[in-house]
């Protein structure tokens, strides 16, 4: 005869289908938590996606701008040596005798007038170092050095040539002579 045991088990048919409920239960949290995984990377997705393009517009917007302020180097560069020849010309002619020139002086100390002004419209700005001010590599390029005395080491002794800025970068350096004067003992 069978054995009671497995009869009970082929008569609770109903715990049996309450059994396999339960899977398809199991199965549908699985899929949800599929689904709910993959919406959290989709999401997450997204919002890096957002995060780059944001970025992008602002490194976009930072390069129009430094463009748009730096973007005249070259060409402001490259009329540093008109301003130059232009003050010497100016120097040179006060320097001579010549009344004749008066009408050229006059034209030059305008033509350097109106180049100051177009610098000064584009954020091109003078550096003028004073003799005794203090040698700034960042800002002066030191052309020679000699023992002077009466000045300390490190102090501007000669201007050469004025140097330039446009807004806060150095377009060229100020070139200049330094005393190399030893400490006194």
């Amino acid at each position: 005869m069978a054995d009671p045991k497995e009869e009970q088990f082929l008569d609770d048919v109903e715990s049996a289908e309450a059994d396999y409920a339960d899977v398809d239960i199991d199965d549908e949290a699985i899929e949800v938590d599929s689904l709910r995984a993959e919406r959290d990377e989709f999401k997450d997705k997204y919002m890096r996606a957002l995060a780059e393009a944001d970025n992008a517009r602002k490194r976009a917007a930072k390069d129009r701008q430094e463009a748009q302020a730096y973007g005249g180097t070259r060409i402001a560069r490259d009329l540093l040596p008109v301003y130059d020849n232009l003050n010497r010309a100016l120097l040179a002619a006060k320097d001579s005798a010549d009344t004749a020139s008066n009408a050229l002086v006059e034209g030059v100390e305008l033509t350097l007038k109106e180049l100051l002004a177009v610098f000064d419209r584009h954020g091109v700005t003078r550096l003028t170092p004073e003799i005794g001010d203090r040698f700034d590599p960042k800002m002066h390029e030191a052309m020679f050095e000699a023992p002077v005395p009466g000045t300390v080491a490190g102090e501007i002794i000669q201007v050469s040539a004025e140097g330039f800025m446009l807004h806060d970068r150095l377009l060229r350096p100020a070139q200049v002579g330094v005393s190399s004067m030893p400490a006194a003992k």
